[in-house]
């Protein structure tokens, strides 16, 4: 992580330091006068009203239409456009000295000298860690909210910028207002604090919406609800939800920039003002941004990180009030009223922790469910697992007939049937094609279920499963324990709590099968396990007969989505099968499956290997899902990369440079096409005697399957 970190900063920070440059640069031509003070407010709010039309015109368009060099190129080229502007207006309109600034070398002395008895300064400092506090708790805030709302949205790409538009709306509506209400309050430091106040009381609305009210709008996601429409439906659940907090922490920073230019009565060059606090406010925002990411949401939870944010707002009012009662007691310009104002107020604020009480727990059912919970109310199961790790939010339900393992949302692994199928055929149509293998890698833990099925292999001496949450493996383990094999329990078995790709770039070992079950890729992030690159990668870590699975859903995915996995599969793997998981013949999800070489599977040779005394397990667990013969195992094939190469014309590759996987996904979430799908799949395939030899008696009964079962158009 250190390393990442430190990648991210040789990345991210020049241009960023530059971003951060440009509004002290601009308020290097104010004053500090009250008046331009609240200029500089409006200023910052245009700054972030320009960030929320690039974050909606990045996720909405240049990134879902193009790529992600041509949102680069269009930033750089926006920001050129600006540069050329600015030296325009330098070279042409005449710097205005300000009062901070006169005198040359001497006055610049003076500044500085001013400057380190400022600092001096016990009210201009609280000042300063005010807004440090307000934006450790936005920032922190936003982390914990972002949680909640990919579980209630949906964890798309389209849901990230929605939540990051809206807060920044709120920011700047916020800002706005801050810097009109500077011009007139008397002493902006009374109307900070009250921000800090009332920030209480909008994390508890916050928190409450989340967990009691908006998870049980009645929503139907089974409904084919056209995108557009459900993404103003999680704009305005969003605004309904955190517009208050975004707003009270918006107007925070004109109201701070004002209070700290009346402690320093305009003695301080306006642009060292403007950037010291926005250099504070950031400062507060990264610990804020990292402490709740990598530390509060795993340690505390949602709740009680929302109840640290709500501490530290009403500490931070606390300490401005004490503050302004301590310079009001001490000064006789006041009259007894406004010298008991600020500590009443205090009192209030101290009182106002008592509403930590109101945060609730994240829902089971949420956890569980997400975006599809209103159309489980009715029939919700018992929840006997939850917990929220640093990566995901896990639970595990059971319902009298079948246990769900369910991850940020959704049911990714279960004891049904239908899912019992396919996380057994992930696991044993590649260990019977494979002629003898030895050490496997599973992508995804899941409920354990594939990983488990490779144990009963009699050949298999090492298994090693990437998982980025640690928290799913050990409750994989503990409930799912029968059907798992009592995965790490077995001493074959090594987890790795790394994100997959990064251990398959730079891991040296090489694997027999690899098995990739990821996340559903309309998740943010989740295609970059299946693009292009990352199978490439996961060839080059083959042995040579090695193979690689990999899971594809057609349920809550669009034709185009289907055509772009599969296709971009293929075009690694030229050679590779599409086999699947249908429910009573109609489309659910499939298995890729690819290798370097032809693959040549015989069914008579792969019966008699099933019947050997060593492989009785496997026989055995292959039952369990209807598989238990070769010829069930082999009427799940579905079609070669040759029969599908019409099928795939004209399909979208996903490539780490685009990744536009998870946005033409995104845009078929609430669509139900999987039978479709399927039909269109089987309508291309052919029975190749070169792969399936029909010397043998159930070698020529598939080729009699496979023809029989031909979709007529």
């Amino acid at each position: 992580m250190l390393m990442r970190g430190l990648v991210c900063v040789v990345c991210l920070l020049p241009p960023t330091v530059l971003m951060g440059a440009t509004l002290p640069a601009i308020a290097r031509w104010m004053e500090t006068t009250r008046q331009d003070i609240s200029r500089l407010g409006f200023f910052y709010g245009s700054n972030i009203a320009g960030a929320v039309l690039g974050c909606v015109l990045a996720g909405f368009y240049l990134l879902r239409v193009h790529d992600m060099e041509v949102a680069t190129y269009v930033a750089a080229a926006i920001n050129f456009v600006i540069g050329v502007v600015a030296l325009g207006l330098a070279a042409f309109v005449p710097h205005r000295t300000t009062a901070g600034s006169k005198g040359g070398a001497t006055s610049d002395a003076q500044d500085e000298s001013t400057e380190s008895d400022t600092k001096t300064s016990r009210a201009a400092g609280i000042v300063y860690l005010a807004i440090a506090l307000s934006g450790f708790c936005s920032l922190g805030a936003e982390v914990v909210w972002t949680r909640q709302l990919s579980l209630l949205l949906g964890a798309t790409v389209y849901t990230f910028s929605i939540i990051l538009a809206v807060f920044l709306v709120g920011l700047g509506i916020g800002s706005s207002v801050g810097a009109a209400l500077s011009r007139k309050v008397q002493d902006a430091r009374i109307a900070l604090g009250l921000c800090q106040l009332v920030v209480v009381a909008a994390v508890a609305w916050t928190a409450y919406q989340l967990s009691e009210s908006l998870p049980y709008w009645p929503i139907d996601t089974r409904l084919p609800t056209p995108v557009w429409l459900g993404f103003q439906l999680d704009i305005l659940r969003c605004l309904w939800a955190f517009l208050p907090a975004s707003f009270l922490w918006g107007a925070s920073f004109p109201l701070a920039l004002a209070a700290a230019a009346n402690l320093r009565r305009g003695k301080q060059d306006a642009g060292r003002l403007v950037g010291g606090l926005y250099a504070a406010n950031t400062v507060g925002a990264i610990f804020g941004a990292l402490a709740f990411s990598l530390v509060a949401i795993a340690w505390l939870g949602t709740q009680q990180a929302q109840q640290v944010i709500m501490l530290v707002s009403a500490t931070s009012a606390v300490i401005i009030f004490v503050s302004v009662a301590t310079d009001r007691i001490k000064s006789t310009t006041f009259s007894p009223v406004e010298r008991a104002r600020p500590i009443l107020l205090g009192i209030v604020a101290a009182s106002s922790l008592s509403l930590l009480q109101s945060v609730p727990k994240t829902p089971d059912g949420l956890i569980g469910y997400g975006r599809n919970l209103p159309t489980w109310q009715q029939d919700l199961p018992e929840f006997i697992y939850s917990a929220e790790g640093m990566n995901a939010s896990i639970a595990v339900s059971r319902f009298p007939h079948a246990t769900n393992f369910h991850v940020s949302g959704k049911v990714v692994a279960s004891s049904e049937p239908q899912d019992m199928r396919l996380q057994r055929m992930l696991a044993h149509i590649p260990s019977m094609f494979h002629p003898e293998p030895k050490s496997v890698l599973i992508v995804g833990c899941g409920a354990g279920v594939t990983a488990g099925s490779f144990i009963v292999h009699p050949s298999i001496e090492r298994i090693v499963i990437c998982e980025i949450e640690p928290l799913i493996p050990l409750a994989a383990t503990k409930y799912f324990s029968k059907e798992n094999y009592g995965l790490l329990n077995d001493p074959r078995v090594e987890v790795v709590n790394d994100d997959a790709r990064h251990f398959i770039a730079t891991t040296s070992e090489k694997f027999d099968i690899i098995t990739s079950d990821p996340i559903h890729p309309w998740v943010k992030g989740a295609a970059a396990l299946y693009s292009r690159e990352y199978y490439e990668l996961c060839k080059r870590r083959l042995t040579p007969n090695g193979i690689v699975t990999q899971w594809v859903p057609l349920y809550e995915t669009s034709f185009e989505a289907a055509h772009t996995e599969v296709a971009t599969f293929f075009q690694a793997f030229p050679q590779g099968t599409v086999w699947s998981n249908d429910i009573d013949g109609q489309g659910y999800d499939i298995i890729l499956l690819g290798q370097s070489d032809d693959l040549v599977v015989d069914p008579d040779a792969l019966q008699s290997r099933l019947d050997q005394e060593d492989h009785a397990q496997v026989l055995e667990s292959l039952l369990d899902v209807d598989l238990g013969s070769s010829l069930a195992m082999l009427r799940t094939y579905a079609g070669s990369a040759e029969d599908l190469e019409e099928w795939c014309e004209g399909a979208e590759i996903n490539h780490d440079r685009s990744l536009r996987l998870q946005y033409i996904a995104g845009m078929g979430l609430n669509q139900n096409v999987a039978a479709e799908i399927y039909d269109t799949l089987l309508l291309h395939r052919t029975h190749s005697a070169k792969m399936f030899p029909t010397k043998g008696i159930l070698g020529r009964a598939f080729k009699i399957a496979i023809e029989k079962r031909r979709v007529i158009p």
